[in-house]
């Protein structure tokens, strides 16, 4: 199929971004999903960061993820149509279409690795119309964990603030992103309390001080454990001078590295938990428009 314009220069974005990165990339990886989506790509309300994290699991990589339409296109359903995933009968493979008979999806964004290729579905909701947990924690697909873990989330007032759901394939993972958080989430004391109750490692100083400036918060679940994965914060800003905290040298590669458009750029820093240690993430905004629900 002949690229668009919109394509080849994400691509291009996408080639030289990797290059600098020392990431390899392959057009016969790329290429697939930015051409099956290209519609979606020429769209003046498209939203598309690139995103790199630190940790054993993240090395190597450079993520591109991007808003979809037409909105009532299926974005699962797409890539299954295209071969862009493979097809499997675990849970994952329903998520998304049990959720869309239950509540009002208002919108898709779609994640892929530039090595690994077509990753995850993001369900968005409206701000207005944030979700009541217990509506997704009872799905038929639903891992869980998301029901174990929903009195901890309601004594933290996180109950009906379910803004986007993300799912990923190739993990088998679920990602259950609060928006709108009450501010006293992000105190240390509750933060610390959170991180102990779900047996996440021990926070260090830096992770806490970037936390009190979050504006939300998402939990990672699987389909193996009743207990929550991973708890990730995230901050915002356009200057990543102002953070409280040094930021590390792979993330500074990847600023100096990824290319952005229009007059301000925009970053979305955050800092994931889990039982097994702490790694953060920055997501940079390639394309963004003012009031755009951020992926992480």
């Amino acid at each position: 199929m002949p690229q668009t314009t919109e394509v080849a220069e994400l691509y291009s974005a996408i080639e030289e971004s990797a290059r600098q990165l020392d990431v390899p990339c392959s057009p016969e990886t790329v290429l697939p999903v930015l051409t099956a989506y290209g519609d979606a790509l020429a769209q003046d309300a498209t939203v598309v960061a690139f995103r790199v994290a630190t940790g054993v699991r993240h090395v190597g990589e450079l993520d591109c993820r991007f808003t979809t339409h037409p909105k009532d296109r299926d974005p699962y359903a797409f890539a299954l149509s295209k071969g862009l995933t493979a097809r499997t009968e675990h849970p994952v493979a329903t998520l998304l279409s049990e959720l869309q008979g239950r509540c009002p999806v208002d919108s898709y964004g779609i994640d892929f690795g530039v090595v690994g290729g077509f990753k995850k579905v993001y369900a968005f909701f409206t701000p207005d119309d944030l979700q009541e947990l217990s509506k997704i924690a009872d799905l038929p697909s639903m891992p869980r964990a998301l029901a174990e873990n929903a009195d901890l989330f309601a004594r933290h007032g996180l109950s009906d603030r379910v803004g986007v759901v993300g799912i990923d394939y190739p993990h088998r993972t679920v990602n259950i992103y609060f928006n709108d958080v009450p501010a006293a989430c992000f105190e240390p004391k509750t933060v610390l309390s959170m991180l102990q109750k779900t047996g996440m490692v021990e926070p260090s100083e830096r992770m806490l001080k970037l936390s009190e400036q979050a504006f939300g918060l998402y939990v990672t679940l699987n389909w193996d454990s009743a207990r929550i994965e991973r708890i990730c914060y995230a901050v915002t800003t356009t200057d990543l001078a102002s953070l409280p905290v040094r930021i590390e040298p792979e993330i500074e590669q990847f600023v100096r590295s990824v290319p952005f458009g229009g007059a301000d750029r925009k970053f979305v820093y955050g800092v994931a938990l889990s039982p097994e240690g702490e790694y953060y993430k920055i997501e940079s905004h390639y394309k963004w428009q003012p009031g755009a629900m951020d992926f992480i």
